[in-house]
């Protein structure tokens, strides 16, 4: 059992890092530019080795992955700018509201009522959430938490909907991710080249030095490429589960990085 939740957990961890990374490399002014470079630097590397499941791939196929891809852009824009605006430690604990949303959703959808002693947990990991986002007493939320708490329902819906598309249920993993993440580029690129979405892709990549390329890969490799094949063979459920522990991760660390500087 353990061997087949190792690579969520994983996931779990590397996706709480990825809340750090992202708001060491991005502002608001470039948000849809590192957008294009994250999914861009991952996607001719899929596209070369996935060259051959792309052609067995039917038209429904093709429909259904791009649809995923779609929901796929909204999630990291909506995580992007969230993280932008709001602590990496309050977006690592909103976005763990996937744990209840995804088992809730997945309740409706099978029309299965949620045992209470889960409905009990969820409402107290509810105000654990707010809570602890509040640091020194209670105050309205920023935009930016606000914006993590749409990317953590999006996040649900694309659990549900990878396990759900029909279409998409006998295709390979490595072509379903390369489609994916091929409209996820193109939904970023088109945005990039609308005027007032801010800094352009080549101009951001310029100004980049080590430690942002560093950073950049981390996200592409790891929490892009990895993370979306484990995604594709997952329940949504365990997948819920599992990443909400690396944001939990995610929080301690910042957390303690608080304490240190005292």
């Amino acid at each position: 059992m353990w061997l087949t939740d190792l690579p969520v957990l994983l996931v779990a961890v590397v996706w709480g890092a990825s809340y750090l990374a992202a708001k060491g490399i991005t502002t608001a002014h470039t948000v849809v530019a590192v957008l294009v470079l994250r999914f861009a630097v991952v996607l001719p590397v899929l596209a070369v080795a996935a060259r051959r499941d792309l052609r067995r791939l039917t038209a429904g196929q093709w429909r259904g992955a791009g649809l995923l891809g779609l929901v796929l852009s909204g999630i990291f824009l909506l995580e992007t700018y969230g993280v932008v605006h709001t602590s990496a430690t309050n977006a690592g604990l909103i976005i763990s509201l996937t744990m209840i949303f995804t088992p809730l959703a997945e309740s409706a959808v099978t029309r299965t009522r949620p045992p209470r002693s889960f409905l009990a947990a969820a409402a107290l990991s509810v105000v654990g959430v707010v809570l602890l986002t509040q640091g020194g007493g209670f105050t309205a939320p920023s935009a930016g938490d606000l914006l993590m708490l749409l990317a953590a329902a999006a996040r649900t819906v694309h659990v549900l909907a990878m396990s759900r598309i029909r279409a998409v249920r006998s295709a390979g993993s490595l072509s379903l991710t390369t489609v994916q993440l091929g409209s996820a580029v193109l939904v970023f690129a088109v945005l990039s080249a609308a005027p007032g979405t801010g800094a352009a892709p080549w101009a951001v990549a310029a100004d980049f030095g080590p430690r942002e390329w560093a950073g950049l890969l981390f996200l592409s490799v790891f929490c892009t490429l990895f993370a979306f094949f484990v995604l594709l063979c997952t329940s949504p459920s365990r997948v819920g589960s599992a990443l909400s522990w690396g944001e939990r991760c995610e929080h301690q660390a910042g957390a303690a990085r608080g304490r240190s500087t005292l």
